[in-house]
């Protein structure tokens, strides 16, 4: 029963961490912010200039009835016409005005003020204050309201007072309307940008998902799937790319492997073979004492065979661990170069087979390590003489370039055909299978250089000519 909960609740909460949930939930949350944002800044800008528009029209009226009454107060007609006539004229945003002389005696009004306001708030509200400030109406309409004292005459006789109260009802409709407007389109956003949000993100995972499709269907056995990123955004389309190549890598990887597998299985099993099949004959009839001594030194030479193969493998699966940490020190490479020359000197002399060393006046000193070089160029020499007719030559030579160090082991042997160069550092890779086998080598000599050559962060390079003769040079970096 706890399985089946933890199963329903792991179903129903995948959804929350999908990629499209992300996505939709970004888009919305975005688009109905950049709409909330938009709209309320648009109702700030709207409500900012009906109110400017409310306090210039009030202002140009106050300076029109200034201008009046200083220049032409007797001129009655015209106050009456600015004061009680125009504000009937409009049918919007109706004014109203009052002209009050020193005394506060009524002097003029636009008809109708005093039903509409409350004229002793009015006063109450505007005395001593120049600004425009907001009050309601009798009949619940809203007003901006304001008063002003105006010199009559020029030099001023004496100050009259005007009191001025715009109904700004109609733009308070406009703003009610334009909340309601905005809540209608808030609600829709609610509702619209989810689902637009969820057909885009669907519409930008689909790749995602074809990649992902794709990787399902790559199992060891099928490795050949590719991602077609055509028609790809670009970023996908790289993520495509990069896929693929680490699936071709993969690919060489894993046939490698396969390749290598078999391989360790037949070498393993030739010597085991041999042993089991020299045991088997022995032990057949009785044998003399010689008989016996024979098949013994036969599985020992065999058994050192093995030995020496498993040996090689454990050095191969060291060297690639990313663990594996070179204790390096100073080495002379000239003096390196002519110990395994001594070393391999007899094998030579044996095979009528010139072995010299070809050094510079210069040390050449690297910080190596120097069993493991050592054991490189050993290979490389063991090789070189291996493969080397009588009379031939086997040179070793060592010089420093720029930043690292060069060391070469050529020969004047058979020579390599250049199909085989390409595969020469692979394991159990044998030119000549049949040769290999009866010189008793495994064909993991340069594989091994090879992977001393990246443990020193350097690299393996081979040439060769078939009749001519093989070169081999390992660039190795001075320091590490």
């Amino acid at each position: 029963m706890s399985w089946n909960m933890t199963s329903s609740l792991a179903s129903r909460g995948r959804w929350w961490g999908t990629l499209a949930f992300r996505l939709t939930a970004g888009y919305a949350i975005s688009g109905m912010l950049i709409v909330f944002f938009a709209t309320t800044v648009l109702y700030a800008v709207l409500v900012s200039e009906f109110e400017r528009s409310t306090d210039l029209f009030i202002a140009d009226k106050l300076n029109v009835l200034r201008t009046m009454l200083r220049e032409r107060p007797a001129d009655s007609d015209a106050l009456r016409e600015e004061i009680e006539l125009e504000s009937a004229a409009r049918r919007y945003e109706q004014f109203y005005i009052r002209l009050l002389d020193e005394r506060g005696n009524l002097l003029m009004a636009t008809p109708g003020m005093a039903e509409r306001l409350d004229l002793p708030q009015f006063v109450t509200q505007t005395h001593n204050r120049s600004d425009r400030i907001r009050m309601k109406g009798r009949q619940g309409q809203a007003f901006r309201v304001t008063s002003a004292a105006a010199p009559v005459g020029s030099p001023p006789a004496q100050i009259y007072t005007i009191q001025v109260a715009v109904d700004v009802s109609h733009k308070e409709e406009l703003l009610a309307r334009y909340r309601r407007w905005f809540g209608a389109i808030m609600l829709g956003t609610l509702v619209i940008f989810p689902f637009v949000g969820h057909q885009i993100a669907r519409h930008g995972i689909r790749p995602v998902e074809e990649m992902a499709t794709t990787a399902r269907h790559i199992t060891f056995t099928n490795l050949r799937e590719r991602i077609l990123p055509e028609g790809y955004p670009v970023e996908l389309a790289s993520l495509a790319d990069t896929f693929n190549q680490m699936l071709d890598r993969l690919e060489q990887w894993f046939e490698r492997i396969s390749r290598f597998s078999a391989d360790i299985a037949h070498d393993l099993r030739t010597p085991v073979n041999n042993i089991r099949g020299e045991a088997e004959v022995a032990l057949a009839r009785a044998r003399t004492v010689d008989e016996y001594r024979d098949v013994l030194g036969s599985c020992l030479e065999e058994a050192v065979r093995l030995s020496d193969l498993i040996g090689d493998l454990l050095f191969l699966a060291r060297a690639e661990s990313p663990l594996t940490h070179l204790n390096r020190a100073p080495v002379d490479v000239g003096e390196l170069l002519g110990s395994v020359r001594e070393y391999y000197e007899a094998s030579a002399a044996e095979g009528s087979i010139s072995l010299t060393t070809a050094l510079g006046t210069k040390p050449v000193i690297g910080n190596l390590n120097r069993p493991l070089i050592q054991r490189a160029v050993g290979n490389l020499v063991a090789n070189a003489v291996a493969h080397t007719p009588p009379g031939g030559t086997v040179l070793l030579g060592a010089n420093s370039e720029d930043s690292s160090i060069r060391i070469e082991v050529s020969d004047s042997g058979i020579g390599i055909p250049a199909e085989a160069l390409p595969r020469v550092f692979d394991r159990f890779y044998r030119v000549d299978t049949s040769r290999s086998q009866t010189s008793g080598g495994t064909g993991l000599g340069l594989a091994i250089v090879q992977s001393i050559m990246v443990l020193h962060g350097g690299r393996a390079e081979i040439a060769s000519q078939l009749g001519e003769g093989t070169r081999v040079i390992l660039h190795i970096p001075l320091s590490g």
